[in-house]
């Protein structure tokens, strides 16, 4: 990601739904005035959802994601048309594509109702108006009472109407809560502690960070970067100085090393911890934590990450976490990974889930992740907070972000 970039997980993501050949894909290219998606005639041409992260006025950043046709058909058709209603679970606004030429049918029905019960923010766009006939398109009541628009994407009619629509629509999506700059007062000191290791990528820092150092800068706050190997050097240069930082934040990984070097009067927090406030529910993370002391012999913990990197020796979420799973509770556990996209509908299987700060999922998909946790009863923390509570300093690690 460049330096300068807004992180995908922050934009509004726009799903586009609809049959095949309601005009999705031209209608992205008239929004975005670019060739961006195929066009065809011949049903069924997006077959996968395409995700495509760009500047869209009046909205700004936001990632556009076209999805298959909702009555795609046969075996291979209907898992396209799952990978689109997945994509309901990280999508912000949602444009629900009818033809204007054919009547309201049942699939449109159905991806209507999920919307609405998901309760995103939802634009009818009824298209190719300028091949409809005199009498207009016969809604169902339901759907009456929604943002209406009619347009024609291939001639460009009323497109400045919808994006002036989506716009005002995006305003519900409120900055919530901050990743760390209400923690901190303007020219406070705040000391990250990074450790460089081989799992680091090379010439540059992670996105959570990035964007943490880029909130505290927001905020007038002056950030200083250190290793865990120089983090005793450099409180005691901060402290003949007469400075003390106001916060220190650290990599979950080291979070017992940095907590015996940090005085215990100086708030201490990880980039995970601050990422599951950030992304979700911090109390039901805190709450899901406390399962770990209750494994038995057996059990099968879930690991999930939102990101698909190149996993090395050492990685955190299949090698190092289990065995400090297995150190913690002495048990026999048996382990489960996802990551990127994938996360299991049925969470029956697992006894308890721990997920990674998911600084590459918007706030609607980690949330989405929670709730299918809660419904189903199973337990569900996250890396950083798993990490505290195993290491005893849970409680500290999170008094900042409670006070």
């Amino acid at each position: 990601m460049s330096l300068n970039a807004v992180p995908s997980s922050d934009r509004i993501h726009i799903g586009i739904f609809g049959r095949r050949n309601a005009g999705k894909s031209s209608l992205i290219n008239a929004i975005t005035g670019q060739n961006l998606a195929i066009v065809s005639d011949v049903k069924g041409t997006t077959t996968d959802p395409v995700l495509k992260s760009m500047e869209l006025l009046p909205l700004g950043p936001v990632v556009i994601i076209d999805t298959p046709g909702l009555d795609d058909l046969g075996k291979l058709g209907s898992l396209r048309i799952q990978k689109a209603r997945q994509i309901l679970n990280k999508t912000d606004m949602a444009l629900l594509v009818l033809d204007g030429t054919a009547s309201v049918q049942e699939e449109d029905l159905e991806v209507f109702r999920l919307i609405k019960a998901k309760e995103i923010p939802c634009i009818l766009v009824i298209n190719k108006c300028d091949l409809m006939p005199s009498s207009g398109i016969l809604l169902p009541d339901e759907m009456k009472a929604e943002q209406i628009v009619y347009v024609s994407a291939v001639e460009g009619k009323n497109i400045r109407e919808l994006k002036e629509l989506m716009g005002k629509q995006a305003e519900y999506k409120k900055e919530g809560v901050p990743l760390v700059s209400d923690l901190i007062d303007p020219t406070d000191v705040v000391l990250l502690v990074i450790p460089i290791d081989k799992a680091a990528p090379k010439g540059r820092l992670i996105l959570p960070q990035q964007q943490t150092i880029r909130d505290i800068l927001e905020k007038g706050g002056i950030p200083v970067l250190t290793r865990d190997s120089e983090l005793e050097t450099t409180l005691k240069k901060l402290d003949s100085a007469g400075t003390k930082p106001a916060l220190v934040i650290t990599d979950s990984q080291i979070f017992a090393q940095v907590s015996a070097l940090v005085p215990t009067e100086i708030p201490l927090t990880s980039f995970s911890i601050l990422f599951a406030r950030y992304k979700g529910s911090l109390v039901d993370a805190v709450s899901g934590a406390k399962a770990l002391d209750f494994l038995q012999d057996g059990d099968c913990v879930l690991i999930s990450e939102g990101c698909t990197h190149h996993r090395q020796c050492g990685d955190i979420g299949t090698q190092k976490l289990p065995d400090m799973l297995k150190k913690h509770t002495g048990k026999n556990l048996t382990f489960a990974f996802t990551s990127g996209t994938e996360f299991p509908m049925d969470l029956s299987p697992y006894r308890v889930i721990i997920h990674c700060g998911g600084c590459m999922l918007n706030d609607r998909e980690m949330k989405f992740r929670q709730s299918c946790a809660r419904d189903q009863q199973i337990p569900m923390t996250n890396y950083g907070i798993a990490i505290a509570h195993m290491k005893g300093i849970l409680d500290r690690s999170i008094a900042c972000l409670f006070a």
